[in-house]
């Protein structure tokens, strides 16, 4: 019945695993208790976890993700802490075998389940509003990816207390993650978990795709689409064309541990490079999954915060699309060591440096946006000049590896570490968050707080300079890459350095959960229900704040680029010249939690091989899904009455707001 499970597998000898696991009981006893005193577990179920509203969902993807940024970057604290203190002898406090789980936990973690439910989140929240949609094409499969991604979150929490997790690398090369040299469950914790969140990640990407293509407001040329839409619609077309990958690659690992199979081992026909092409045939394309749509949010906020245009906007499209298309022509500069020949190197050395060149049309965009405009620093506005500060220095030294000569002497060193962390921190996490800022009110109907804003931004910006600039320094002095010790004392003081700029980002993190606390009790104080606190220019500001469940009382009409700017300087913001209609809309249903739940079910069991319950979760996915098919109730109209009261408290606000200016 329990297959492999025993109570052996608890690692009770390990106080630094079993002290967090008390930690996280006391303090989800606590949060179960609130919930239970305040009564809330019925509008919870109803209001959110059951949602198929787009927005609602948005807002869980980034929920999600920041309490496993919480988890990541607690190991990113102890592998700082590690190497700063496990010098000249030291053995340090982490055993070589939990250092290697949490160096490949915190990757698979920032990656997948951080960074992924970031962008996701964006592009839930923002996506329809901008193209002027009532929701997603499939509202159903929108909440069914957000909780099988949660299911592989779930997955990899619980690998740090029952068994172990996969210490091979975030990217799990063979010969490493073969049954011989990973007989543990920490490689089984690995697929399984990818593979479920990796097909929620897929369907996400359908649901986008095909809601940019075919929900657009009538008269919405592609032309005429934000520049955000348009990064969002090349991020979920390399989506559908990389994720499938990813799964075969990780079933074939799994056939190989499961049924004795040899695809990437050393014998009866097998190879590993095989596997490690496949894999960055995904992983490269993953890189510009996660960036490009935070190009497109700092277009929108430096557009807004500079009170202009967005500068060269079909030069930006078109960049985006270059970016896109070249993503599949650079995967090997991630092994330029290993023997593909010269000829092969090259190519691949100059298709990476070519692929620079439309994301410096892209930052010179920016630039020449912000020149001679009225520049407003707000937060969002310093999210994106620290990310352009940054981002050019990571953009600059991924062009020295992208020289296969260089790249030999740097490859396994830290010097490739800090410039991956200078794109995935400078690019990634300072673009969500300005869209965070930058889209909150339109969300939840009030500003988050600027002054805590800032300093998490000033935290974050610092801290991220002083952590992993040393890094540079050390990888060219030598310092490879995973080391949990070392015995060369000019590498210390570095690593101090290293450790005290992770702490300050942790600062940034703990003020971005005081801006949320703050912005939450003052919100009356900050509420703006007419929709634009930013005076934006995009679609999505059209709309009151928060946003109401169908989106548009009546799908706009859009005759340029700037819609809403348009309609602000002709006066046409507000006026109602259609009559009200029914709206049809889905409704919420509990699916998506049922069939996720069955997921994990049947991913927990192939884990630790307990095939008869394993048997019961794929029956309970088959059978729910089975059951949503004969179900017909799925959908409702909201009465045009309704949709009349609704709109007219926002106008009423709206004319309130503009008779008082």
């Amino acid at each position: 019945m329990f297959g492999k499970l025993t109570l052996d597998a608890v690692p009770w000898h390990e106080p630094i695993i079993m002290g967090t696991g008390v930690v996280v009981v006391l303090g989800g006893i606590l949060v179960l208790s609130l919930i239970t005193y305040f009564k809330k577990w019925g509008y919870l179920w109803s209001e959110w976890f059951t949602s198929v509203d787009h927005k609602k969902i948005g807002v869980m993807y980034f929920a999600f993700g920041f309490v496993m940024l919480l988890r990541g970057f607690a190991d990113a604290i102890m592998m700082r802490t590690q190497q700063a203190i496990a010098a000249n002898g030291h053995a340090g406090f982490l055993p070589p075998h939990h250092y290697d789980q949490i160096f490949t936990a915190h990757g698979v973690i920032m990656i997948f389940f951080v960074a992924m439910p970031f962008i996701l989140g964006l592009m839930n929240a923002v996506v329809p509003l901008q193209i002027g949609a009532r929701d997603v094409a499939f509202p159903f499969l929108n909440s069914l990816g957000f909780w099988l991604s949660v299911a592989g979150g779930i997955l990899i929490m619980c690998s740090m207390w029952i068994g172990d997790f996969a210490a091979a690398g975030w990217v799990g090369y063979p010969p490493l993650t073969e049954l011989g040299y990973s007989p543990t469950v920490g490689m089984d914790y690995y697929i399984w978990a990818l593979q479920i969140s990796g097909l929620g990640t897929t369907l996400a990407g359908v649901n986008f795709v095909a809601t940019i293509m075919k929900m657009r407001a009538p008269s919405m040329k592609l032309m005429d689409m934000p520049v955000f839409t348009w990064t969002a619609l090349v991020t979920n077309i390399l989506i559908v064309a990389i994720f499938p990958i990813l799964t075969a690659t990780l079933a074939m690992l799994a056939a190989d541990r499961y049924l004795g199979m040899h695809f990437f081992t050393n014998e009866l026909g097998g190879n590993a490079m095989m596997y490690i092409n496949l894999i960055w045939v995904w992983g490269h394309p993953e890189v510009y999954v996660l960036i490009l749509p935070c190009f497109g949010v700092f277009s929108e906020v430096i557009a807004t915060f500079s009170g202009k245009p967005l500068f060269g906007y079909k030069s930006m499209v078109y960049a985006t699309c270059a970016i896109g298309l070249m993503a599949f022509l650079v995967w090997l500069h991630h092994f330029f060591t290993m023997g593909s020949g010269a000829n092969v190197n090259a190519f691949f050395g100059i298709m990476t440096s070519i692929i620079s060149i439309p994301t410096g049309v892209k930052l010179f965009n920016w630039l020449f946006t912000m020149y001679r405009g009225r520049v407003r620093y707000h937060t969002p506005t310093l999210w994106t000049i620290g990310f352009m500060v940054t981002f050019a220095v990571g953009g600059m030294s991924g062009v020295l590896l992208a020289v296969p000569g260089a790249d030999f002497v740097l490859h396994n060193s830290l010097f490739l570490v800090a410039h991956f962390h200078n794109v995935i921190i400078g690019g990634v996490v300072f673009g969500c968050l300005a869209g965070m800022n930058f889209w909150f009110p339109k969300v939840f109907g009030f500003k988050l707080n600027e002054f805590w804003g800032k300093i998490s931004f000033w935290c974050w910006f610092v801290g991220y300079w002083l952590a992993f600039t040393p890094l540079y320094i050390l990888g060219l002095m030598g310092m490879t890459r995973r080391m949990n010790h070392y015995d060369v004392a000019a590498w210390h003081p570095y690593l101090i350095v290293a450790l005290i700029g992770a702490a300050i980002i942790g600062m940034g993190i703990f003020t971005n959960i005081i801006q949320l606390a703050i912005s939450v009790r003052d919100r009356e104080k900050n509420r703006d229900v007419t929709g634009d606190p930013w005076n934006a220019r995009s679609l999505e500001w059209g709309t009151s704040s928060p946003a109401p469940f169908y989106n548009f009382a009546h799908i706009p009409n859009i005759t340029s680029l700037e819609q809403h700017w348009d309609d602000k300087e002709n006066g046409r913001v507000g006026q109602v010249t259609e009559p009200y209609t029914d709206i049809h809309m889905p409704k919420n249903t509990s699916v998506g939690v049922i069939m996720s739940a069955f997921g994990f079910i049947l991913s927990f069991a192939l884990v630790w091989h307990m095939w008869a319950v394993a048997l019961i979760g794929l029956v309970g996915i088959i059978g729910t899904f089975i059951a949503r098919t004969y179900n017909r109730d799925v959908d409702y109209y909201v009465p045009a009455a309704e949709v009349e009261r609704i709109e007219k408290e926002h106008l009423a606000a709206l004319q309130l707001k503009v008779s008082n200016a």
